[in-house]
Parts: structure tokens; C-alpha cells; sequence
């Protein structure tokens, strides 16, 4: 299976390899969003090896240099305007420049680059279409908390619609653009499928409301049955009710796809053996209201859940070191970290096997160790102690035990297993045993009266009663709060799921709400406390069975024709029992003949941020789908950011960590280019000052040059160039090298 860190690595390599002037060396000049791009996927050495001698910002004081430089950077006006600069007014900054764009660049730019005074000195252009952040091998991420608020957040008054709405579309588009990047890179012309609710309108800027909507038919208009006798002005005045997010980003991802085949009309590239064409499921966070809030008990998840870990990647921990100390250690959570892949999707139980295991082994194999081995977390402690030999290992091992014995003790202090088994059966409607519970309340109350229990996890238990029993009187969601001694915050986070189409409110003559998507059950799950699956896997499998709901999921454009039984068999792996009951993707061994290059790929992309249970739902169908599952979304969501995100949905976001300051209210750019523009803006900074250092007799520089500030980092020189350019190491020292 592809994985995307090592596709985007590779292209951005490629890249940076194909350039190979006279003199072997080159500079690499970058902008700030390319620079961490560069760095989410490759190390400065990487970079290196590549015969650049020189990392520089195109933002900063350059001095010129006789070297050919590969430019990588976002397809801004600024940057373009940089790179004309470059060469323009009797400058020559380098000796040539090879033009990589991250993204797509603008015609626009295009031919203002062209007749610029730079041209004579661009050796080549070329877009690499990267711009995602490729998070592990299966998931990608755009990093945008923020479009949370623009997707569900109410206009803040009737007036407000039309340009929440344009800003809104504006967001998309970019989504758009950023997905199909994900399709480009992966080499991929996808079928495009989108969710489509039946059991609310729209939502946030996208609810039906005369500000937005198109003018009404005239009166009598409505007698025709037929669609078509009806007219246009009718069917536009409609289209409001059915303008969900997910179905204008589907429509945006077909035409970019759409216009980049037109203009590469290889693409996709055919593959030997040849894989058969893939599919783009687009949905969003109100198909799954639920998975938010439910405690996840495998490892990834509940770590994230329970610790403080920093965007899903960074940790403190106390490690203990050989002579028997303390010091804090940050830890970056990683699929470099081979200890971590192998453990993230296991249940805790299992995963404490399993580290255990390996820790017993590693000791046998390389500590000449003698005796019963560890028994207990804390036996693994203290042997971790007394191996300063090995390091890197001790680390990984003293990490991963400190997350798993921090999970476990919270696990208790919380009272995770009464409060988890209300919320199980609440997302189920099911009790361990397969029936009805009939006495949810009298479990949940005191959970909801006990001190012991902190509010978070009694604002989780409620919005997951309510949405159990699709919305509940006013006054009994009045009690439920009182019994939580919930704050007005914590009230308003469940107060405000009906912005994600959930009824939280209901009266005696109210109808149980129809939902065509709906949690399977399966009483062969292996945890009690882990029996509810994300409604995800339910829509994997059954796209993957072609027994997906068309009304619930239509195409853009077009669909795959159904196979015939014969022709399903050779693609999918037999399956005896349920997937449901099926033992867990990591108990399974992939076919040894099945060629990897040949399997169908599913992506998933939600809108509004994916939960780790979702992601992890992705990697288990891949071993039992037998295919190539990606998920992404325009973030990744935890239950404590979720619910806090919650709390200030219906203010836009201000006080939010995504947008401190709310959603803006300015409408939409006269263009997309000047948004983008916007949104990858580096302001320059102030010209350096003249130096205060006398300058000695025989430097190559004179005294009037400015001299740029030494970063940080500084690479040898002998290490990158060798002793024949000991002149020009001297200098580069000086100017130093642009940290990552």
C-alpha cells in the first residue's frame, strides 16, 4: 500500500533531485508554509544529500550567490513578485532558477512570470500539487480547525447569510483544490460520492433562508407532477433544501479533477498490474454525532482522550534516567516510531501485551538478561532504569510505558468503567447483553450527582442520552443538567448539537426521527466497553458491498458499473462471518497473493473533523476490505476539543483555540487568488542593519554589504561541499543555514 508520507517525500525529492546544474550545488529557497511542509516529511539531512549546499527564505536579505537554486514555495503574488525581484533592476540573485510550486499556479501568474525581467533566467516550472499534510501513511489532514465554524456556525443574523455563505464556498473551493492534490499525488481519478442528509436541511450558512435562495416560482407553478414541466425557476427556488456542504465539495473536487485531466490528459497513469478505479466518499461530522463522544479504549485514542498531548504528535513525559533521575522529555508521536505503529489501534489491554512482550524480548536479546522478566508496568520501570546502553530503545519503551500507565490510572481516578458503559449503551441502544436498557437512568443519575466524575465526561454521557433517545422533554434535559451541576458553557455544548442537525429537543406528539444510515449491531464483540463502530465502517462496507444507499450517497458523475458475483469475488476477500465479529485487523496476515499495486482504493474525506476511532476504522478495513482505505479531514478532532468547540459554535468561534477571534465577517475576496494570497501572506522583515563588527583586512566582503544574521543551525562545511570549497564555506558560516 502507498503510504502518503513516502509519496509526497518522494515527489518533493524528485523535485529537488531533477535539478542538477554545472557545478553540482545548488540553494533551496523557500517560504515559510513550504519550509514545514518540507520538514512534516523529510529531515534537513534528506534535504542535503540532495547537493544543496544552502537552505535559504525567500523572505529574508539574501545575498547574491553563484549557484543555480531550486525555488519551492506556495504560488502567491508575493512570492511570484519575490522571484521577479530576484532578477530585476541589474539583479541576479542566482545564476538560474528552477520554479517548484506546492500547488497549482494561477494562469495569471503564470504569464506574469513569463514577461517578466525574470524570464530569461527560469530554467524550468513545474507544480507538484502536494499541499496536505500527510499525517500518517493512511490519513492526511488540512490543519484548518477554523472551517469547523465556517461549516456550522449560524449567520449571526438574517443579513449575515449571504456572505457567511461566500466565505463559506470560498473555504470549499479550497478544500477542493487540496483534496484533489491528495487524488494527483496518489495518481488517482476517482468516482466522486457524497453524503446527502434525509433527516435535516442544510446547516450554518448553507440553511434554506431568502437571503440565499433563489427567488420563488410564480404561483400555480406547483400543479405540474413532472420534474421537467415544472421549469428552472422552480428547481432553482428547491435546490436550497438539498445544498449540503457535502454535496457543493463534491461538485468543486469533480471539476478540478475534471479540469487537470483536460490539461494532462495521461492522467491517471496507468499502473502494472493494473488497479482498478477508485472511489472519493465525501461526508461530514453530523453523519456521526455520536463517535465524538463515545471513551475510545485503544491505545492512540484513548491517549489522546485522556493525556495532553499537543496536536496528536507531541508529549511530555517524566524519563527516568540511569542514575536513577528525573527530566521532562517531549516525545513526537510519529510513524518513525516504530513501537507506536505497532500499538496505536489495539485495544490498551492488548497494547500492555504486547509493549510488555517486546520489552521481555528486547531484554533477552540485548541486555543478557537473566531471571522472570517483567510482569507489571511497573516492573518494566524499574529494569528501564538499568539499561543506559541502550538509549533510543530505553526511550521508546519509557514513553509508551509512562502514556499506558497514565491511560490506566486515569482510567480508574475517572471512573471510566461505570461511565463508558452508559455511554455504550446510549450509542448502541444496546446493554452488553444484547437488549434494551430499560434502566439507563438509573445508572446515569448518580454518575451525574457524583463529584468523583469530572464535568466533561457528564456533558459526554448527556448529549449521548439525548441523542439515544432522539431529543427528551425540555424539562428532563433541565433535570439531567441540574443533576451534572453543569455550567452554562457545558449546557450550550449539548444545547448546540441541533447546529449539527441532532434534536435534542422533544414533545409528546413528536415522531422518532428517520435516519436511512444507522449503528449496526453485533453481539461478538470481544470489550464491552468498546462495542459501538463509527457509522464510517458501516458506510465502508458497504460501498465496498455496492449495497450503499444511492439516495444517500449519489455520484457526482459517474458511477461504476455493478460486478458481476464472480467479478466481486476475484476483488474482495471472502468473508465467512461478519465484519463486525471479525477478530481485529492486527490478528489478520494479508494474502501473500494479492499484489498490493493491484488493490482498489477508497478515500474518505470529512468535513468538520475526524475522530481517532474513525481513522483507526480505516487502517482494520484495509486488512479485511482488502483495499486501500485513506481518510482525511479538515482536521483531527478529540472529545475535549470537540465539546469545547461546541460551547462557542453559536458565537462563531470566538474563544475558540482554532479562531480566537471568531469567523470573519469581512464576506468573500474579489478572487480566489487574492484569498489564497491572503491566507499564505509572510510579511517581510526589516532591512538588516549595517554591521557594528569591524571588517577584517581579508575578507572577500566589503564594508558597505550588509551582513545577514547567523540563524540558529549551521551544517559543516566540509560535511556538504569537501575541502575545495573552503573559501565559500567561510562565508556560508557566516550567513548560516535556514532551520527547519
Amino acid at each position: 500500500m502507498a503510504s502518503l508520507i513516502t509519496a509526497v517525500r518522494s515527489k518533493l525529492l524528485q523535485a529537488i533531485g531533477s535539478v542538477n546544474p554545472p557545478g553540482r550545488w545548488k540553494i533551496l529557497v523557500v517560504d515559510e508554509h513550504s519550509q514545514k511542509l518540507l520538514g512534516s516529511v523529510l529531515k534537513q539531512f534528506d534535504i542535503l544529500e540532495e547537493n544543496v549546499t544552502l537552505i535559504e527564505s525567500i523572505s529574508s536579505h539574501r545575498e547574491p550567490q553563484q549557484f543555480e537554486a531550486v525555488y519551492l514555495l506556495m504560488p502567491t503574488t508575493q512570492n511570484v513578485n519575490r522571484i521577479i525581484k530576484d532578477f530585476s533592476d541589474g539583479r541576479q540573485q542566482y545564476l538560474g532558477a528552477h520554479l517548484f510550486f506546492v500547488d497549482g499556479l494561477s494562469e495569471t501568474l503564470f504569464e506574469r512570470l513569463t514577461t517578466s525581467p525574470a524570464e530569461p533566467h527560469l530554467k524550468g516550472l513545474q507544480d507538484l500539487f502536494v499541499n496536505f499534510w500527510a499525517t500518517e501513511a493512511q490519513t492526511f489532514s488540512l490543519q484548518s480547525p477554523g472551517l469547523f465554524f465556517n461549516t456550522y456556525s449560524p449567520p449571526r443574523n438574517e443579513a449575515a447569510f449571504k456572505s457567511a455563505r461566500s466565505m463559506l464556498e470560498e473555504e470549499l473551493r479550497f478544500v477542493s483544490k487540496t483534496i484533489a492534490n491528495v487524488c494527483i499525488t496518489l495518481n488517482e481519478y476517482p468516482y466522486v460520492r457524497y453524503y446527502m442528509p434525509t433527516h435535516h436541511t442544510p446547516l450554518g450558512p448553507l440553511k434554506p433562508n431568502d437571503q440565499t435562495r433563489a427567488p420563488p416560482p410564480p404561483e400555480g407553478s406547483g400543479r405540474w407532477r413532472t420534474n421537467l414541466a415544472r421549469g428552472d425557476v422552480a428547481r432553482a427556488y428547491e435546490v436550497a433544501d438539498t445544498d449540503f456542504v457535502t454535496k457543493l465539495l463534491a461538485f468543486m473536487i469533480q471539476q478540478n479533477l475534471d479540469e487537470y485531466r483536460r490539461i494532462n490528459p495521461e492522467f491517471p497513469k496507468a499502473s502494472d498490474p493494473p488497479r482498478p478505479r477508485g472511489t472519493l466518499i465525501i461526508t461530514d461530522r453530523s453523519m456521526d454525532t455520536v463517535a465524538p463522544f463515545i471513551h475510545e479504549f485503544t491505545y492512540q485514542a484513548m491517549c489522546n482522550d485522556l493525556l495532553q498531548i499537543d496536536d496528536g504528535t507531541k508529549y511530555m513525559y517524566k524519563f527516568q534516567s540511569s542514575v536513577g533521575s528525573y527530566e521532562d522529555k517531549i516525545a513526537t508521536l510519529s510513524d518513525v516510531d516504530s513501537v507506536w505503529t505497532t500499538v496505536r489501534h489495539m485495544h490498551m489491554r492488548e497494547a500492555i501485551d504486547k509493549l510488555m512482550a517486546d520489552f521481555n524480548k528486547f531484554m533477552e536479546e540485548n541486555a543478557g538478561f537473566k531471571g522472570e522478566g517483567a510482569a507489571s508496568l511497573n516492573d518494566m520501570k524499574d529494569m528501564l532504569a538499568n539499561l543506559p546502553q541502550y538509549q533510543e530503545q530505553r526511550e521508546k519503551f519509557s514513553l509508551h510505558l509512562n502514556m499506558a500507565q497514565d491511560c490506566m490510572n486515569l482510567f480508574e481516578k475517572q471512573k471510566l468503567p461505570l461511565v463508558a458503559n452508559v455511554e455504550q449503551c446510549c450509542a448502541t441502544g444496546l446493554t452488553a447483553e444484547g437488549k434494551t436498557p430499560k434502566a439507563l437512568v438509573e445508572e446515569m443519575v448518580p454518575l451525574l450527582d457524583s463529584q468523583e466524575v469530572i464535568n466533561a465526561n457528564k456533558v459526554r454521557m448527556v448529549a449521548l442520552y439525548i441523542q439515544h433517545r432522539d431529543g427528551v422533554p425540555d424539562e428532563d434535559r433541565r433535570r439531567l443538567y441540574q443533576h451534572a451541576r453543569l455550567s452554562m458553557a457545558d449546557q450550550d455544548a449539548v444545547n448546540s448539537l441541533v447546529h449539527l442537525g441532532v434534536r435534542i429537543s422533544r414533545g409528546p406528539s413528536d415522531k422518532d426521527t428517520k435516519k436511512k444510515l444507522k449503528q449496526k449491531s453485533s453481539g461478538d464483540d470481544e470489550y464491552e466497553l468498546s462495542r459501538y463502530r463509527p457509522l464510517l465502517r458501516t458506510v465502508i462496507e458497504e460501498h465496498s458491498a455496492s449495497k450503499l444507499d444511492p439516495t444517500l450517497f449519489p455520484y457526482v458523475k459517474d458511477s461504476p458499473t455493478v460486478l458481476s458475483p464472480a467479478a466481486s469475488l476475484k476483488q474482495t476477500t471472502p468473508q465467512t462471518t461478519s465484519l463486525r465479529s471479525a477478530k481485529p485487523s492486527w490478528h489478520k496476515a494479508v494474502r501473500p497473493n494479492v499484489l498490493a499495486e493491484s488493490k482498489q482504493r477508497v478515500i474518505v474525506f470529512m468535513v468538520g473533523g475526524m475522530t481517532y476511532s474513525e481513522i483507526r476504522e480505516a487502517y482494520s478495513l484495509s486488512t479485511s476490505l482488502n483495499k486501500d482505505i485513506y481518510i482525511g479531514s479538515t482536521h483531527t478532532v478529540t472529545p475535549r476539543n470537540f465539546i469545547d468547540d461546541l460551547k462557542v459554535i453559536e458565537i462563531s468561534g470566538v474563544g475558540s483555540r482554532a479562531v480566537p477571534n471568531g469567523v470573519s465577517l469581512a464576506g468573500a475576496h474579489h478572487s480566489y487568488q487574492e484569498f489564497y494570497d491572503e491566507k499564505y501572506f509572510t510579511p517581510d522583515p526589516p532591512a538588516p542593519q549595517r554591521p557594528s563588527l569591524p571588517v577584517p583586512k581579508d575578507s572577500k566582503h566589503s564594508a558597505s554589504k550588509l551582513v545577514k544574521t547567523p540563524s540558529s543551525y549551521s551544517t559543516s562545511s566540509a560535511s556538504l561541499v569537501g575541502s575545495g570549497m573552503v573559501e565559500k564555506e567561510e562565508k556560508k558560516k557566516k550567513k548560516g543555514l535556514f532551520r527547519f
